[in-house]
């Protein structure tokens, strides 16, 4: 029979430990969450041997036995054993190229008494770095096996599981040695509280004195290690101050016998000398503005070929299917519902592949890290620190993973107030509907002879977004009162050359994760649109073919036009149509008619349906040779019942504003409510974010029209 382990897997954040966690279990795991808190819980199964099989918990990453984030707590209160999830044995994930850092966390492990075995992943890096790492002399030095991997190319996984069942053998037996003196200047304290709870290790104990909290399952012993703390006047801060000094100073002994460098002085004047220019109060904010800028100018420049080569295909695809399948029911769903909706899925491809890979650039290189940096300063102002900067951010990407990322925020109004703002920024699915509209209302002119008029747009539309963030976070700030203390801490990365293969695999990986999942979302709407839009009550869809075929036999000679207002009147007519007049009345003083009324009410499920919506609504009903044109060309010659314009620079405009602001995307209100454990943020964001989107529309409509 097999024997069965529990693992827990730790290290620093961007270590590589969920690249590891992936290698080890495969599809083999589960996401779930601790009780009692929304952080994630990621667990899996792998086989270490023929009698050897291991449960693995990826713990959240931690730099160090201190935590901040609740995130940090949930992997502190595992590896203090006092939880349902007590691990057997710790696999800690190391980053050979920022090793110093690692072994400290590293080092307080060992200190746990806990068996533990070391991960070393970035040895590549490191040696590209010209850090030479002398492995054998390291695992003396620590007293604890050292195993290299490289997870993403499967590489020292077999040496590592050996590694693994090795320790596991010997887990009764496991006594390690302390990595320093912990009793030295509180001796008499910690031996009372070891007294108390049997079989723990001397750092165990001040971890308790620290962090009594953690003994909440069991009150009557909190309270006398309380008591132990307050008579022996135990000093929480200078023990942690001293411990750290200690752990560095022999980290530094240990490095300087098993770890060569090259060079590491050249290397910090490079960085220093480039953060003078990239952070400096001036340039600095100078330099950021025209990253955005040449980012969101990229966009437009890069995508446009690819972009208008899909268009023309599926415009292509149309025409032809038309003329080769039956004219019946079923040609017209799969033509004007399925395919139409599939082209407004592929159509904005490019886009996001270019925007994501731009913002994986500025990741790899360093400069997203200066960027929270620089910004701290602002977002105090307004309620916020630099750590706000990375969930907004990301949520250029999506509101989603942004909104979770706010987690890293240690003050829990600061972290309220980006959960609040985040859904302001522009995610990767207004693109498709900014992309539209732009190239509807906005001319295809280049200023100064040398910059797109539209890419300048597109900046606008986030910016406003961003400006509109801070105005709301100020506002509020008034409101969500707290005594917390706030403080700003980051590490800047190195700047370093970008992993091009990490670049491309993440385009590719965003593009096949909207066209999956955003896609799955558009065609099922456009097939329901296609059938909202082709039928309706039978009485009155009767009553127009009977009229209008009547008036084709006694005016032949205008068939065309006859057919035209009878697709029209059928729309209108149709179940999409009667629910786009309903709130006709409610969007007419924004500048919009019926059908985009029914784009607003499907895109609160995801707002890139709305050009999906489109692409059916402006589908259904066509004639055959009028399948090639594309939803821009339909779009471009819609008219209201009065003859005029539908999509005026104006109505334009409004709409981009209501887009750039309202709440539109179940997934973000369903994690809002999640991380903030009330329904209560969540109805508030919908609610402010409705009224502001209504609000400036109008205002934008009333200025232009």
């Amino acid at each position: 029979m097999n024997a069965t382990i529990h693992i827990a897997l730790v290290g620093n954040p961007n270590s590589g430990k969920s690249s590891l966690f992936n290698a080890l279990t495969g599809l083999n795991q589960k996401v779930g969450n601790f009780p009692g808190v929304t952080v994630d819980k990621k667990t899996g199964n792998t086989s270490i041997s023929s009698q050897l099989q291991a449960s693995i918990m990826d713990l959240p990453g931690t730099y160090s036995l201190y935590p901040k984030r609740q995130d940090e707590w949930v992997a502190y209160t595992v590896l203090m054993d006092r939880t349902e999830q007590r691990p057997d044995m710790v696999v800690l994930v190391a980053d050979a190229s920022n090793l110093k850092r690692n072994l400290l966390f590293c080092s307080q492990i060992i200190d746990l008494k806990i068996p533990l075995v070391v991960a070393l992943t970035m040895t590549d890096l490191a040696r590209k770095n010209g850090t030479q790492i002398d492995i054998p002399g390291l695992e003396r030095e620590l007293g604890v096996p050292i195993v290299p991997v490289n997870p993403r190319k499967n590489k020292g996984i077999p040496e590592l599981k050996k590694s693994i069942e090795r320790m596991a053998s010997g887990l009764q037996s496991f006594t390690p040695r302390d990595f320093i003196d912990h009793a030295a200047d509180n001796a008499d304290t910690v031996q009372q509280v070891r007294s108390l709870i049997p079989g723990i290790s001397d750092y165990t104990a001040i971890h308790y004195l620290i962090h009594p909290e953690t003994l909440e399952t069991t009150p009557e012993l909190k309270k006398q290690v309380g008591e132990i703390a307050e008579k022996n006047h135990f000093n929480p801060t200078k023990t942690q101050a001293s411990e750290i000094m200690s752990r560095y100073n022999r980290i530094s002994a240990i490095m300087h016998q098993t770890v060569v460098e090259a060079d590491p002085l050249q290397k910090s004047l490079f960085n220093e000398k480039l953060d003078k220019i990239l952070l400096h109060r001036t340039w600095g904010y100078v330099i950021l503005l025209g990253v955005l800028f040449l980012l969101f100018q990229s966009v437009f420049w890069i995508s446009t070929y690819p972009m208008d080569a899909i268009e023309w295909s599926f415009g292509a695809l149309s025409s032809w299917l038309s003329g080769w399948l039956p004219d019946n029911a079923f040609t017209d769903l799969f033509i004007n519902g399925i395919v139409a909706g599939l082209s407004g899925i592929l159509v904005f491809v490019p886009q996001i592949m270019i925007l994501f890979g731009l913002i994986t650039l500025l990741e790899d290189t360093g400069y997203m890290a200066r960027i929270s940096f620089l910004t701290d300063k602002l977002m105090r102002k307004v309620g916020l620190n630099g750590k706000s900067v990375m969930p907004m951010i990301s949520g250029f990407a999506c509101a989603v993973p942004a909104v979770m990322s706010a987690r890293s925020i240690e003050n829990k109004r600061e972290r309220l107030l980006t959960i609040m703002i985040t859904p302001l920024m522009s995610c990767s699915a207004r693109l498709p509907v900014y992309t539209i509209l732009i190239a509807l209302v906005i001319p295809q002119k280049l200023v100064w002879g040398f910059l797109s008029l539209q890419g300048l747009v597109m900046m606008g539309l986030y910016l406003l977004g961003t400006v509109m963030a801070m105005i709301v976070a100020w506002v509020m700030k008034m409101f969500i009162r707290s005594t917390e203390k706030s403080y700003f801490i980051l590490e800047l990365p190195t700047y370093r050359e970008p992993r091009w293969n990490n670049v491309v695999v993440t385009m590719i990986n965003k593009a096949g994760i909207f066209v999956m999942e955003a896609g799955k979302i558009i065609m099922v709407i456009s097939v329901l649109l296609w059938a909202m839009s082709t039928y309706g009550p039978k009485d009155k869809m009767h009553a127009i073919t009977e009229h209008y075929d009547a008036m084709i036999q006694t005016q032949p000679e205008q068939e065309a036009e006859w057919q035209l207002q009878k697709r029209s009147a059928l729309l209108e007519q149709s179940y999409a149509g009667m629910l786009g007049r309903s709130i006709e009345p409610a969007i007419e003083p924004l500048g919009y008619d019926w059908k985009i009324g029914i784009a607003l009410i499907t895109s609160f499920a995801a707002r890139e349906v709305f050009v999906g919506t489109m692409a059916t609504l402006y589908s259904v009903g066509e004639d055959a040779d009028e399948n090639d044109a594309t939803l821009r060309e339909k779009m471009q010659a819609a008219v209201r019942a009065d003859g005029t314009k539908v999509y005026t620079l104006a109505t334009g405009l409004s709409l981009m504003v209501f887009y750039v602001l309202a709440m539109q995307c179940m997934s973000t209100i369903a994690v809002v409510k999640r991380e903030t454990r009330s329904w209560k943020w969540a109805l508030i964001q919908v609610a402010y974010m409705t009224i502001l989107a209504y609000c400036m529309s109008w205002l934008v409509y009333q200025l232009f029209k």
